[in-house]
């Protein structure tokens, strides 16, 4: 995703972006989701390219983008877990499913895998209430979660998953 193996980012991929905007004014949030479907994130390289061609300050554009929920500063896993913690998935055990993904993959909510495979979300109702506690991985509702059986089906998805992508 815009992103070569070492790391480095290709800022040749915003020019068509800026050409879409060119001519528009009031362009920031627009860019900025451009860029981060483009990379998956905002890499500060490419939040200095968007500040300087638009002419704003680096300050103005890094706001902006740390104001908004959607907009992510770092590296985000190709896989997307999404932990309910409304009332009623608390109640009824998002903690307990937390302390079973901390300790099933070693990573903590808003942290990703050190494979780049999994990045754990904590997030305020999904509106499922009635199948409490709910987890979102990928678009795949899950719901009555159980801690054993939510760090089993996500691990059966992730190697789902990079079979398909070997194969």
């Amino acid at each position: 995703m815009g992103v070569s193996s070492n790391g480095n980012i290709d800022l040749t991929l915003m020019d068509k972006v800026f050409e879409k905007y060119a001519a528009q004014k009031g362009t920031l949030i627009p860019i900025l989701q451009a860029a981060q479907s483009t990379y998956g994130y905002l890499p500060k390289e490419v939040l200095k390219l968007i500040a300087d061609r638009l002419g704003v300050s680096l300050g103005k554009v890094y706001g902006v983008a740390t104001f908004y929920a959607q907009f992510y500063m770092e590296r985000r896993g190709r896989h997307i877990l999404k932990l309910c913690d409304g009332t009623a998935c608390h109640v009824r055990g998002t903690p307990i499913l937390v302390t079973a993904v901390e300790d099933g993959f070693h990573i903590n909510p808003g942290e990703t895998t050190e494979d780049g495979e999994l990045t754990v979300d904590i997030v305020y109702c999904l509106g499922s209430c009635a199948m409490a506690p709910v987890a979102i991985l990928d678009e795949q509702v899950m719901g009555r979660m159980r801690p054993e059986m939510l760090v089993r089906q996500v691990k059966k998805y992730l190697k789902s998953a990079q079979e398909t992508t070997e194969s």
